[in-house]
């Protein structure tokens, strides 16, 4: 039975796509996708590692205003590479995003991002949220990242984004070890400890997790609790379904699964990936 007998106008949450191109086209397909009625949020991580990621760039941004994509970790990869703070990695499939003729307007409309966004009361954030934030609190954090990478100080933020430190939220923090911080919890986090401690090394499987941490979501007491909330990031879990929080990043690049969530009714859509890439971890 068709979707416009139960939804005329649906909301699509997507999972990790990163250059995986056409099952993407297959997934949108198969969830009869209609760009002048449907919407689309994308958890980030658009571009890297998978064969096509220029093609992924240019048609979300062509989507327009009935799409939105939140910025993941290879995402602003991209970005720091292209402004000259960062190195190509072995693996990274960008070197066609960066020779590319429209390649500034991409990297500005990327640039133009959110870090998290909220779409009929879900919250969508790539990697996860400190156990100190409620969902209000990490919007207000999340938009002092957003003025900035689109302010005139961008490359001086870029220049200064990476690091491990600090490991954990303080409200004193300021300066780029504040905008860092926000930065590694909602593009990079996957475990923590009960008090908000980040851990950045370990991306498998929960039972090989280092003693003391957990995943971020099973925090007790975690202060978004009561927020549903759609991540990625964590292609180890695959799927992840837990009261108020839902993992999407079942997989593509690894020969998986590319997954959507219909928001009005909760119902998953999945489609099979190739091109599997090894090893069977990513970052």
């Amino acid at each position: 039975m068709s979707k416009a007998l139960f939804i005329a106008m649906a909301t699509y949450v997507v999972g990790d796509i990163q250059g995986c191109f056409r099952p993407l086209q297959a997934l949108l397909d198969d969830i009869g996708f209609e760009h002048h009625s449907d919407r689309l949020v994308f958890v980030g991580d658009l571009v890297n590692r998978g064969p096509d990621s220029l093609a992924v760039l240019r048609f979300v941004r062509d989507l327009g205003d009935c799409a939105v994509t939140v910025l993941g970790n290879h995402d602003l990869h991209l970005l720091a590479v292209a402004a000259g703070f960062e190195k190509l990695k072995r693996d990274d499939t960008l070197a066609e995003v960066l020779a590319a003729p429209d390649r500034d307007e991409l990297l500005d409309w990327l640039r133009g991002c959110p870090l998290v966004h909220l779409e009929r009361n879900t919250l969508v954030v790539h990697a996860g949220l400190l156990p100190q934030w409620t969902a209000q609190e990490a919007r207000a954090l999340a938009q002092e990242v957003e003025l900035t990478l689109r302010g005139t100080h961008w490359r001086s933020f870029l220049a200064n984004m990476y690091g491990n430190r600090p490991d954990r939220w303080d409200p004193v923090l300021s300066g780029y070890d504040r905008l860092r911080t926000i930065v590694n919890a909602m593009t990079r986090l996957r475990l923590c400890t009960t008090d908000g401690v980040m851990e950045f090394d370990h991306k498998g499987r929960l039972e090989d997790a280092p003693a003391g941490y957990v995943p971020w979501f099973e925090v007790p007491n975690r202060m978004s609790q009561d927020t549903p909330i759609v991540f990625g990031h964590w292609s180890a879990l695959g799927l992840v379904c837990r009261c108020n929080v839902l993992g999407l990043d079942t997989g593509c690049l690894w020969g998986r699964r590319l997954t959507a969530l219909r928001l009005e009714d909760q119902r998953l859509f999945q489609v099979r990936c190739r091109e599997p890439r090894s090893p069977a971890q990513t970052q």
